[in-house]
């Protein structure tokens, strides 16, 4: 059921209010027909809240959208076809000198066994703006079946970016996702 109320019978039903406009962190989004877009990603992007919301033509692109976007986070996938050691996320670093703590979280699946990995790997990547430097040796923690014991992941660094890159077994095809996140200083 539902109600409303007019301050006089010879007026009529009140129209409700709806917004037109929604203001974001970055950028305002309006309304077209009465219809906003709100999406979900995330990002590379440096933010020390690690979250921000995007909106309209500035923050989008598009006048009616609004992102709501993690940052300090990435992404990635690859695969290990045999005994080979593959890039799976790649990230450059800032331009700006610092330090970076990364937490990278990874799986990986072979599916003929089947058989599956899991680890957690804890790395300081420092930067001169131009050439990155691991500090120290990176933390891992995994779990895994016996079958691919011989895999690993390693934090390694090229130039002025950071990588994860995945080593797989003789005759085994892993899937591997990483996910990461990472806090900078600068």
């Amino acid at each position: 059921m539902s109600q409303f109320f007019t301050g006089s019978t010879a007026s009529g039903p009140i129209s409700p209010t709806i917004p037109t406009q929604f203001n974001t962190q970055n950028g305002n989004a309006t309304t077209i027909n009465n219809v906003i877009t709100i999406n979900g990603f995330d990002s590379t992007e440096d933010n020390s809240n690690g979250i921000i919301t995007k909106g309209g033509v500035a923050g989008t692109g598009t006048i009616n959208e609004i992102d709501v976007v993690i940052t300090n986070r990435l992404q990635a996938s690859g695969s290990t076809v045999g005994a080979v050691t593959t890039p799976i996320a790649t990230m450059a670093l800032s331009a700006t000198p610092g330090n970076y703590a990364f937490e990278f979280y990874a799986s990986g699946f072979e599916a003929t066994g089947p058989s599956g990995t899991a680890y957690n790997i804890l790395a300081c990547i420092r930067t001169t703006g131009v050439v990155a430097t691991l500090v120290g040796t990176s933390d891992e923690t995994f779990v895994e079946d016996a079958a691919l014991g011989a895999s690993d992941l390693q934090v390694t660094v090229s130039a002025n970016s950071g990588i994860v890159n995945a080593i797989g077994i003789a005759g085994l095809t892993i899937d591997w996702n990483v996910v990461g996140i990472y806090t900078f200083i600068g």
